[in-house]
């Protein structure tokens, strides 16, 4: 079947985004694809995001702005946290080897994401332009890493955008079993104590669906956007005491 294809807006540096309903419709081959063109700086990432725009391209592409209808979204109070998960946290909790730490290794984690991401599907996407990309919006203090660690050994990650009180999960890794994945619950974990309602996951997969990330339209997610760009950004950091708003550590498994 032939689609047609509206022609794709190219934007110049310090050009504004086009608005996102003007986005390809689900019935193109690329939904969701919005632009191309412009810069990677901190304020070019910054108004994407503010606007519910990401860039995602591979190497021999051009940049490319992306904000698909609907959005994957994970509500932190919808959290699932599977049993065999929540056995690994009891652990984890309870031996001292173990400690999740915030921002104490930026560039490790979002390097560790890259080299694991081209071996998947969703591979080739982080390239060194956006290695260098992100690690300036960190530097700039909207990307965060999220890290797990035992006996001072990275053991797996993820990094995110945060902009006011709104949160994008970007890309995670793990050198052993679950190590990504008690990184994502404390991620929850620390949303759940800052007052962060939701965790934008962008791409719908089946891995986040089983967390209990949904999709929901874009126009519900940008009305969320917008009051949350419009809140205090909070001061990420991780106490193991934020364990308790997923999941009580004491008690026993039912």
């Amino acid at each position: 079947m032939h689609h047609h294809h509206p022609s794709l807006p190219w934007l110049e540096s310090g050009q504004n985004f086009p608005p996102v309903t003007q986005a390809w419709g689900p019935h193109s081959n690329a939904p969701g694809l919005l632009c191309a063109g412009a810069d990677l700086t901190v304020p070019s990432l910054f108004n994407a995001y503010r606007q519910g725009i990401f860039p995602w391209f591979s190497d021999q592409q051009p940049i490319l702005w992306w904000s698909p209808d609907p959005r994957m979204l994970l509500a932190v109070e919808e959290f699932r946290l599977h049993a065999s998960l929540r056995k690994t946290l009891k652990k984890f909790v309870q031996s001292h080897a173990y400690e999740i730490r915030v921002d104490s290794a930026f560039e490790r984690v979002i390097r560790n994401c890259a080299s694991s991401a081209r071996a998947g599907q969703h591979g080739t996407w982080i390239i060194p332009q956006m290695v260098r990309a992100y690690q300036d919006f960190h530097a700039a203090g909207f990307a965060h890493s999220v890290e797990t660690w035992t006996n001072g050994e990275l053991l797996g990650g993820l990094y995110f955008v945060s902009v006011g009180r709104a949160v994008f999960g970007e890309s995670m890794f793990h050198r052993t079993t679950d190590s990504s994945k008690l990184a994502l619950a404390a991620l929850v974990a620390m949303c759940r104590h800052f007052g962060v309602t939701h965790i934008d996951c962008q791409q719908n997969t089946r891995h986040l669906a089983s967390f209990g990330a949904r999709e929901v339209a874009r126009a519900t997610f940008i009305q969320q956007l917008d009051q949350d760009i419009s809140t205090a950004q909070p001061a990420w950091q991780f106490s193991p005491l934020y364990w308790n708003e997923i999941v009580n550590i004491g008690q026993s498994d039912t």
